[in-house]
């Protein structure tokens, strides 16, 4: 049976520490893929600053050079709120024959009490667990913790540089870089 992590988010933008979450769990749990889902509207958050379809090919750019990286579009193909347990019943409808694996930081794991559908979710899924700054991976439901390097990169910060025109080197792929620079992405308007 093949392994497939999920890691879900709003990606905008996708940088290194997304990246490397993915390839610690891959290695860890020895998954066979890594699929990364953009969401279209988080449900805990306000809306993305970049349209769907911008950071879907953002992460396209960000991943084309692991193989065993693929991005996903099925919350961006259904409308409104993305909700995991949707999800993951459409994913595991299209693919009986996988083992998911759903990636999450710790600041998800303190929430998952208020997760829609938890328990039937935990029957469908694996959740794993990996480290964030300022938050702790207790709970009472079922979740595989993977140690990754500790790397504390924010999305929301890293707008406000590109915003800025600050430097995001070495914090977001060269070519998510370039792609933000080719298309004005997060400029000043």
């Amino acid at each position: 049976m093949m392994r497939v992590g999920i890691l879900g988010g709003t990606f905008d933008p996708p940088h290194i520490g997304h990246l490397i979450i993915a390839e610690e769990v891959r290695i860890a749990l020895s998954l066979d893929e890594v699929w990364f889902i953009p969401s279209n509207e988080p449900p805990h958050k306000d809306k993305a600053t970049i349209v769907a379809n911008e950071r879907f090919a953002m992460l396209q750019v960000a991943i084309e050079n692991n193989s065993a990286f693929n991005v996903n579009s099925i919350e961006m193909d259904r409308l409104g709120k993305s909700y995991t347990f949707d999800t993951m019943k459409l994913l595991r409808e299209k693919h009986p024959g996988i083992e998911f694996y759903f990636i999450i930081g710790a600041d998800m794991v303190e929430f998952l009490p208020r997760w829609q559908n938890i328990s039937d979710l935990v029957q469908m899924v694996t959740f794993v667990g990996v480290e964030r700054p300022g938050y702790r991976l207790e709970t009472d439901f079922p979740v595989k913790q993977v140690e990754i390097p500790s790397i504390e990169i924010s999305s929301t910060v890293l707008r406000e540089r590109l915003r800025n025109n600050q430097s995001v080197k070495y914090l977001i792929p060269q070519s998510v870089e370039a792609y933000i620079k080719e298309k004005q992405l997060y400029e000043q308007r």
